[in-house]
């Protein structure tokens, strides 16, 4: 297993050598970061990515144990890591109070390796299923692009962001045009397969860094474009239609163009605190409606009571 694919682990314990005995023990498997202080772990965590379980002793100076999971299920960051207690405290009323602390498991010292490599195992595997499950939440069946719960998730911490740093930012509806009359004439089967098609090309032709691109629901989708003003907006609206136009999808039955194609209505906004990102949402949505009304195969958007609208 190459070290980008192991599960990261953050051992801490104050002795040297319980450290040495623990990394010797998961070495092979794992990809480890070693910390000798509560406060050494904290900063790790304040300057990395989480890991994906932690290994805590309890006994230790300055910060003990029990006080460093309690900081640690109050970061928001580290709520959900699993922590595995392992400790010379043997005690019933210890392991029941690890574990009230929201430790998932307790282990006494002296400790068997097999045990430990075992334990630690188990939990990894719920880590990574839980991991699994996350994702699958996150994503449309057909499409495995974000959904639209992913959409709103985003949207909110983006909008929020936005409002924080005063940075210009856009959304786009995007609708498959005559989609009802592709299905009725080249069924639901081919249906799918042209709205996976468009999926990737959207996802291809907006994703840039930040940027996410979601299934809205049925033939629509949605674009949330952070750090990017009306120019911008405008720019990437176009040429997301014409990167769906060029898959030369043919459609017989579309009154807008001789292949699949889409309209799209985007708006750009500047937030402050008391901004509503759904209402952002449903000035897109009244855009996508215009360029429906139209004509369909083009886009039109709104900065303030500027519009912007392009045909074919």
């Amino acid at each position: 297993m190459n070290m980008e694919e192991r599960s990261r682990i953050l051992i801490v314990d104050d002795e040297k050598i319980n450290l040495k005995v623990l990394a010797d023990v998961l070495k092979n498997e794992y990809s480890l970061v070693l910390a000798r202080s509560g406060a050494r772990a904290l900063k790790y965590i304040h300057d990395n990515a989480a890991p994906d379980l932690i290994l805590l002793d309890v006994m230790m100076p300055d910060m003990g144990g029990y006080e460093l999971i309690k900081h640690l299920k109050e970061n928001k960051k580290t709520k959900d890591v699993p922590v595995i207690f392992v400790t010379a405290l043997d005690s019933i009323e210890d392991e029941e109070h690890g574990l009230k602390l929201g430790a998932v498991d307790y282990i006494t010292k002296p400790f068997s390796p097999p045990i430990v490599q075992m334990r630690v195992r188990n939990h990894l595997r719920f880590v990574h299923q839980y991991k699994l499950l996350d994702q699958l939440a996150h994503l449309d069946g057909l499409t495995e692009i974000p959904n639209r719960r992913r959409f709103e998730e985003v949207l909110s911490k983006e909008s929020s962001r936005a409002a924080r740093n005063g940075t210009p930012f856009s959304l786009a509806m995007v609708d498959v045009d005559f989609f009802k009359q592709y299905n009725d004439h080249y069924g639901h089967a081919a249906g799918d397969i042209a709205l996976q098609a468009i999926a990737r090309t959207l996802h291809g032709r907006l994703k840039r860094p930040g940027d996410l691109v979601a299934r809205y629901g049925g033939e629509e989708f949605v674009a949330v474009l952070p750090e990017t003003d009306f120019e911008a907006g405008k720019a990437l609206a176009e040429l997301a239609r014409t990167a769906v136009t060029d898959l030369k999808i043919p459609h017989d039955y579309s009154r807008a163009a001789a292949y699949v194609s889409v309209s799209i209505g985007f708006v750009t906004a500047t937030f402050d605190r008391n901004s509503d990102p759904l209402k952002m949402v449903i000035q897109a949505d009244q855009n996508l409606y215009h360029a429906k009304q139209n004509g369909r195969n083009r886009v039109v958007g709104t900065q303030l009571d500027s519009i912007y609208q392009k045909s074919l």
